[in-house]
């Protein structure tokens, strides 16, 4: 009988995940579902007091409750067949194990990353809260002005006021900012997630907020295509900045299973049988006043992914 190996080994694969993403701090788990695949969000407004009077009586308000729901999308998985004249059969559970660890961190982790930053770029455009700066447009006289400007963006102050935002910048702008005359912070080494068990890259400090460095800037897109695993789409762009508070957007894992069966308990061959399947997302919650994002944003590269890498 097949077992599901992402419950045996849910701690081990959790922790795999965390230490490979940069985005682990908008990782949650704590999700209210009402039904296979959806989750609703629920919004309330009131209308604000009036004059009272003297004569007697109570000015009656209105209020208005909206659900707004949020559904999976992201539904993945892939198989292998691992001949069994490769496989001792005492070495079953590591040989499962070896393939689980090997996949997760090559392939789930940079999708799980790239997912992500697409998403809130895709959802900062619609917002309006998206800018287009070509990168030869930074220099390290303006990064450190650009990245303040970018992280007190319209209404993310009432976000950085918090302590939530979390800005991720491309290597070249880091670059600019270790030289940069304005800055005077220091750039460090770093975890991404508390307790050490994040993945480590160049970490710093803008008023209060946690400047990251993307060092895989193919993960670092504002679309992709998700055929075979992961790719930058013809028309994409790489992001400069990216900026999120864990407060309102998260990434939401719906089903995580890992099956392998043996030899002779399927008929896909001579072998044993690796199944893996991810279901999940990646949401930004509106605000509860108006309903509407203001959470995010993003600046963008002006060329397309195809005529940088072309020299364009």
């Amino acid at each position: 009988m097949a077992l599901n190996y992402a419950e045996k080994w849910q701690p081990e694969l959790i922790d795999i995940l965390i230490q490979g993403t940069l985005t682990s701090p908008f990782i949650t788990t704590n999700v209210r579902w009402l039904d296979a695949k959806t989750f609703h969000f629920t919004q309330m407004s009131t209308s604000g007091y009036k004059e009272h009077s003297r004569q007697g009586g109570w000015n009656r308000g209105t209020y208005s409750q909206t659900d707004v729901p949020f559904t999976v999308t992201h539904d993945r998985d892939v198989e292998f067949l691992v001949d069994k004249a490769d496989v001792d059969e005492t070495n079953k559970t590591a040989s499962i194990q070896n393939i689980t660890e090997v996949f997760i961190s090559t392939r789930q982790v940079p999708e799980t990353d790239a997912y992500f930053f697409s998403k809130v770029a895709a959802l900062a455009k619609t917002a309006n809260l998206s800018t287009s700066t070509a990168l030869s447009g930074y220099t390290k006289e303006n990064v450190f002005s650009k990245i303040k400007q970018a992280i007190g963006h319209a209404k993310l102050r009432r976000y950085k006021q918090g302590g939530g935002l979390i800005c991720y910048v491309r290597t070249e702008l880091m670059d600019l900012l270790e030289l940069s005359s304005e800055f005077t912070s220091t750039v460090n080494l770093s975890q991404v997630a508390s307790g050490g068990r994040s993945i480590e890259t160049r970490v710093t400090s803008i008023d209060g907020v946690s400047i990251l460095e993307v060092i895989d800037i193919d993960r670092f897109c504002d679309k992709f295509e998700f055929t075979n695993g992961f790719a930058p789409a013809a028309d994409s762009h790489y992001i400069n900045i990216l900026v999120a508070t864990p407060r309102t957007t998260f990434t939401v894992p719906k089903i995580a299973s890992i099956y392998t069966f043996a030899p002779g308990e399927h008929t896909q061959g001579d072998g044993w049988l690796y199944q893996n399947r991810a279901y999940w997302d990646t949401f930004v919650m509106p605000n509860g006043v108006d309903g509407k994002v203001d959470s995010i944003y993003a600046d963008v590269d002006t060329a397309t992914v195809t005529s940088e890498d072309d020299g364009g």
